[in-house]
């Protein structure tokens, strides 16, 4: 199986969700995961290649995916001879629900549906032809209105029939919730001043710890370094600025904090796995940020 990249969204924390709707004929996205929950329709597709996890499948002329938190997942071209594929992408942040919301009794079929999202869900032909008036008006929607178009649809989706699990294991990972005062001090700190140089010294003073210590303490409560860190949020920045500006990939580079392109392309292609003119590619289209 090919390398997993783990994609960095352009979804910000201020966001609810995103959605992307586009006409294609090529997939060369590759496999890929990432924090956020996805919905993915697919039109006129017959032919492509799915894969979700461990699984693989050829898909239909339609096709509608939950993908859960962090598993891997990708299309690919495959035997389809399409010049026309209609895709909706929707993704929306694994906090979207706070957890205390959904053990509420209402909430149980939606807290079920993205348990379940953690292998992957394919809907049945009946609910992607009753549903996809609804997927595709997202686009015309704003606000707080479209938050709750998209919780209802998560909802009927929830209780439709002959839904499908398809990946035979969970590659989900539930380390996310930190828990630490200091850690969240120090996330802050880095989203506020991700485009200045910051040393390790800086977040070691905004915490009052000597920043070996600190250099320590972020790799034990994350599992990633420092440097790791405030690259991911860097990229998450550039990837959001690679699709809402028209700015060169080097001023982007620049207003993220990166001092060397080629150094800013390696650290992005590196996670997403594809280079950031690829990624800007990718997400042409009606884009909507809600």
């Amino acid at each position: 199986m090919s390398a997993i990249y783990r994609e960095i969204t352009p979804l910000t924390q201020s966001d609810c969700y995103t959605l992307f709707a586009r006409v294609k004929k090529d997939f060369d996205f590759p496999l890929h995961s990432h924090e956020e929950y996805e919905l993915n329709f697919l039109a006129n597709a017959t032919g492509v290649k799915r894969i979700i996890g461990d699984h693989t499948e050829v898909i239909d002329d339609l096709e509608l995916v939950l993908v859960g938190s962090n598993l891997p997942h990708g299309w690919f071209n495959h035997q389809c001879k399409s010049g026309a594929i209609q895709e909706v992408t929707i993704q929306f942040h694994r906090d979207l629900f706070d957890e205390k919301l959904l053990r509420r009794n209402q909430l149980s079929f939606i807290r079920t549906l993205l348990e379940r999202s953690a292998k992957g869900i394919a809907f049945s032909r009946e609910t992607i032809e009753a549903l996809r008036p609804r997927i595709e008006g997202l686009t015309q929607k704003s606000g707080f209105d479209s938050v709750l178009e998209l919780m209802s649809i998560l909802h009927d989706l929830s209780t439709s029939r002959n839904m499908r699990t398809l990946s035979n294991s969970s590659f989900t990972s539930d380390s996310l919730n930190y828990n630490s005062r200091r850690l969240e001090q120090a996330f802050e700190f880095m989203q506020m001043n991700y485009d200045k140089d910051i040393s390790l010294a800086d977040l070691g003073r905004v915490v009052n710890m000597p920043d070996v210590s600190f250099s320590r303490f972020i790799k034990k409560r994350t599992g990633k370094t420092f440097i790791d860190s405030l690259n991911e949020i860097r990229l998450g920045h550039a990837s959001r600025m690679l699709i809402d500006t028209t700015h060169t990939i080097t001023e982007i580079s620049y207003k993220c904090g990166f001092n060397n392109t080629s150094y800013f392309n390696r650290m992005f292609r590196r996670k997403n796995g594809c280079t950031p003119r690829e990624f800007r590619q990718n997400y042409s289209g009606t884009r909507v940020f809600i």
